[in-house]
């Protein structure tokens, strides 16, 4: 779509507020996974078109690694272009590959140490700062070769009560897990990964702010939306009927991962499948923001899931976000106008 035609629909969306489903449309935002802080000026200057004079924020999540601690210039120059643009970034916390277990290393206690105190000495676009405490533990690739509930849960619950007594504001989330993984050598189920996480450290919940959830679109991430299953869109729905067994609170939710894998035989119907989830699952009332994985996937392993090609234009799927991205403006742009009686 080009950029004319996605000014139009904005305009035509604000004078006719041609919503079916505005108010609950309203309360979840979008944006977007990315692998690099200079992809976030990248954005930026893509959807203020889209987003014009509206107050939307725009999410972004984006990995933090042990290395980016001795590159803080990078993150300076993004975080200042976020908060230009009112992008709030999910920050997920990163350790390093480790060549020999094939996986990415377990955090210790002084690096979970080392990566707070790089992110204090950012200055981060809003007073809330998201922090998301590293990426599917269920599998063993993710955690040191290994699928250890336990050591995940101890050293979360460290890196969680480490933040939360910093002076600063930060929404601690968990990792996501993986919905689809079965038990296996290499893999852990989700839910008897958290259930043995939980029963290792039970104080573990009380030190996180928010829910984050992978829902993806299975199996091969390539289902419709219209599937119900835990390994369905629907996923987080049914991490918060496991949450309510413990009767802790009302969870936020933040999909920071979901999408489809975009193939030649779905291309055409990502419009349907990104409007339907829209209005039937992502309006969920405790789902803050949705942010479809991944930005710039082209070329590369994960070009079929990425929103922008290699030529730099939306993909498909793309297309159907940022159509999301001017709906969920031109709401807040509407009743914005309406609340003042313009």
């Amino acid at each position: 779509m080009r950029a004319g035609v996605r000014i139009l629909l904005v305009t035509l969306f604000i004078l006719f507020g041609f919503l079916r489903s505005a108010s609950a449309a309203a309360a979840t935002d979008y944006g977007m996974h990315v692998l690099r802080p200079e992809e976030i000026e990248t954005i930026a200057a893509q959807t203020t078109e889209l987003r014009q004079e509206s107050s939307a924020p725009l999410y972004v999540t984006l990995p933090f690694s042990l290395d980016d601690t001795k590159d803080l210039d990078r993150w300076r120059t993004a975080f200042r272009v976020a908060k230009e643009n009112n992008i709030v970034p999910l920050v997920r916390l990163v350790t390093r590959f480790d060549t020999e277990a094939n996986a990415w290393a377990v955090p210790s206690q002084y690096e979970i140490v080392q990566l707070t105190s790089a992110l204090n000495q950012l200055e981060w676009p809003q007073t809330e700062r998201h922090v998301i405490l590293f990426n599917e533990p269920n599998h063993a690739a993710e955690w040191g070769g290994t699928t250890d509930p336990e050591s995940y849960a101890s050293i979360s619950y460290f890196a969680a009560q480490w933040l939360n007594t910093e002076s600063e504001n930060y929404v601690v989330l968990p990792a996501a897990a993986d919905l689809a993984a079965p038990n296996g050598p290499v893999t852990m189920e989700a839910f008897t990964f958290w259930k043995r996480a939980l029963a290792a450290e039970p104080d573990l919940l009380y030190q996180l702010d928010a829910w984050n959830s992978h829902s993806y679109p299975n199996p091969g991430f390539v289902a419709a939306p219209t599937r119900t299953g835990q390994n369905s869109l629907r996923g987080f729905e049914h991490e918060l009927a496991f949450l309510d067994q413990y009767q802790i609170k009302e969870w936020k939710v933040y999909i920071t991962e979901t999408g489809w894998r975009q193939t030649p035989t779905n291309a055409r119907s990502m419009a349907y499948y990104y409007e339907y989830a829209h209005e039937n699952i992502w309006n969920h009332s405790q789902v803050v923001a949705v942010t479809p994985f991944l930005w710039q996937g082209a070329p590369g392993p994960f070009a079929e899931f990425s929103l922008q090609n290699e030529a730099q234009s939306l993909t498909y799927q793309g297309e159907a976000l940022f159509d999301l991205i001017a709906q969920s403006a031109a709401v807040l742009l509407t009743d914005s106008a309406a609340a003042s009686g313009r």
